[in-house]
């Protein structure tokens, strides 16, 4: 039974409402330009010169900063730009090098601590890893991460939300995530509430490697088992079989479902990994420092134009350059950016816990912490055997208590997200068991 039940008239209307389908729309056009002037500064390697006005990863980055500036400008200096930096020493840098991040920050109006992040990286490189002179235009990789990010940027500066946006472009990726290390490291020193991280890596080609052409899809990769859950913690959520609902889970199954409302939007291949086999991404370090975090990716990757010397080789072309970049495609993974974090910085936050309760009965009881500012609440479930949640009821605000009479709780599983007044919804809240109180305390 796949039921949508709503508490109030009120409610019925919230849900009804469909902010998504007033989206700005992203321009191919826009972000064709940024690609282009992204390969012409010849490489963007980490280890590029950071000196040459026209060459190499500093001029790159400091043409994200001027753009940053500009749109800051257009919106009346909505925008704080920022750049942090640090160095970092690898394999692949082992004299040390600098990694900076540039970012934007547009702040909340009345949850400002509450932050969710769009983010690329610039960084760009070829079949030697450490060639850091050599012609690397990184069209695709990850220039096209770039532009979503530009573009999410340009669209939603010209409105207000709740939370706080950062839009961040990243160096260092090809050397070791450490873009991403760095940004999370910086969330964490400043004490950012992340709600959300939608990290964009190789997001503009539709002509896979084995001659599939596939332009109405985009892969998102979201971790089970948290990668920052102790032995405790996991053996906990194994317990409850909450592998498959951690918060990173749970921001894929909402990008899915923004997604799903979102008219003309590509399809969401939810993948249950945290990046592609054996591979990685900026993700990953917030995924390690404990926030919810997704990578996203086109649905079929061409591996001639990932880290290869730009060259033709009986007939077969390699490079990573413009022409294999797919710009309406491309359009329409912005598309997706923009609708989620609208979603989810409009959204009040999601419910700190939420627990249930009914074992040896026919009915669930659900339990969950007020959300401050929310509107109303929606209770998901789903069948055990299922991933997507397929039944929720709606609750006024004041209300943090619900029982489902006739709703085994052996046979599904159960969250809770908060919606505002215009019925944007935050990520589920997975429920699990009341807590045990640790032996020997006070009952």
């Amino acid at each position: 039974m796949n039921t949508l039940l709503h508490a109030t008239a009120a409610l019925a209307l919230i849900a009804a409402a469909a902010p998504l389908a007033a989206a700005p729309a992203p321009d191919p056009a826009a972000m064709r330009s940024t690609i282009t002037t992204l390969v012409g500064f010849g490489t963007r390697h980490t280890l590029s010169t950071t000196t040459d006005p026209v060459r190499g990863i500093g001029a790159a980055r400091r043409w994200v900063n001027g753009r940053f500036d500009a749109i800051g400008r257009a919106c009346g200096g909505c925008l704080a730009v920022e750049t942090v930096g640090d160095t970092f020493t690898g394999p692949r840098a082992p004299a040390g090098v600098r990694v900076e991040d540039v970012f934007a920050v547009q702040k909340g109006t009345s949850d400002p601590e509450r932050v969710v992040i769009v983010q690329g990286h610039i960084d760009s490189r070829i079949s030697d890893s450490a060639n850091a002179t050599g012609d690397a235009p990184g069209a695709n990789d990850d220039a096209s991460g770039v532009s979503v990010v530009l573009e999410a940027a340009r669209l939603l500066s010209k409105e207000k939300f709740a939370a706080t946006i950062v839009y961040a472009v990243l160096t260092g990726e090809e050397q070791g995530l450490w873009g991403g290390q760095l940004l999370a490291r910086t969330a964490k020193a400043r004490g950012w509430k992340v709600a959300g991280v939608l990290n964009n890596d190789i997001v503009g080609n539709t002509h896979g490697i084995g001659g599939e052409h596939v332009d109405d899809t985009v892969r998102v990769f979201s971790e089970g088992l948290s990668a920052a859950a102790d032995l405790d913690a996991a053996k906990a959520v194994r317990a409850i079989g909450g592998e498959d609902d951690s918060p990173s889970r749970a921001l894929a199954k909402a990008v899915s479902r923004v997604a799903a409302a979102h008219p003309g939007s590509l399809k969401v291949f939810a993948v249950r990994r945290s990046d592609r086999f054996g591979r990685g991404g900026d993700q990953l370090p917030f995924m390690e420092a404990g926030y919810p975090a997704v990578r996203i990716t086109e649905a079929t990757e061409n591996y001639d134009r990932q880290h290869q010397d730009v060259r033709v080789e009986n007939g077969r072309k390699y490079g990573d350059v413009i022409d294999g970049v797919d710009f309406p495609y491309l359009a329409r993974v912005a598309a997706i950016n923009v609708a989620t974090l609208r979603e989810l910085a409009t959204a009040p936050a999601a419910p700190a816990t939420a627990t249930i309760a009914g074992a040896v009965s026919d009915d669930t009881t659900v339990d969950w912490a007020a959300s401050p500012g929310a509107s109303g609440y929606r209770i998901r479930w789903r069948r055990a055997d299922g991933f997507a949640w397929t039944d929720a009821r709606d609750v006024p605000a004041a209300t943090t208590s619900l029982v489902l009479p006739h709703v085994n709780i052996d046979d599904h599983f159960f969250a809770v997200a908060a919606l505002s007044a215009s019925g944007a919804e935050s990520i589920a809240t997975f429920a699990g068991p009341v807590p045990r109180p640790p032996p020997g305390s006070a009952r």
